[in-house]
């Protein structure tokens, strides 16, 4: 069992920076792919990207590859998705979800195990 909870959600203005914590308690997460997923209102849920199991690679969804990075420190339990140069199309709440040591890194939702309960982001224009 993976417990998550996302933090560092909020406000930011167009242009600006964020970064959104994952910190995970239970088992410990260094046998688990480690996603990131955003919804916004009236869409469905939307893969951002993830980090492998063992933090070698990243995925990001095209619509944030070079403006979002992910970063896991198993010791500490933790892993964030730092998000620069936002824009308001960025704006849903925030997810973090842990796969159970994938051969690959998964894309679709269905996929991850454990969910954190989300955290809101919202981007001003």
């Amino acid at each position: 069992q993976v417990l998550l909870l996302e933090s560092g959600g909020g406000s930011v203005p167009a242009g600006g920076s964020l970064t959104l914590s994952c910190a995970a308690s239970g088992q410990s997460i260094g046998s688990y792919a480690m996603g990131w997923f955003r919804q916004a209102p009236g869409k469905e849920r939307e893969f951002v990207g993830a980090i492998s199991w063992n933090g070698r690679s990243t995925t990001f969804t095209d619509s944030v590859k070079g403006r979002f990075f992910i970063s896991r420190d198993n010791a500490k339990s933790l892993v964030n998705l730092h998000m620069n140069t936002l824009k308001p199309e960025d704006t849903a709440v925030y997810y973090c979800a842990a796969d159970f040591y994938p051969l690959s890194v998964k894309t679709e939702a269905s996929e991850y195990e454990y969910w954190g309960p989300g955290t809101p982001v919202t981007v001003s224009s």
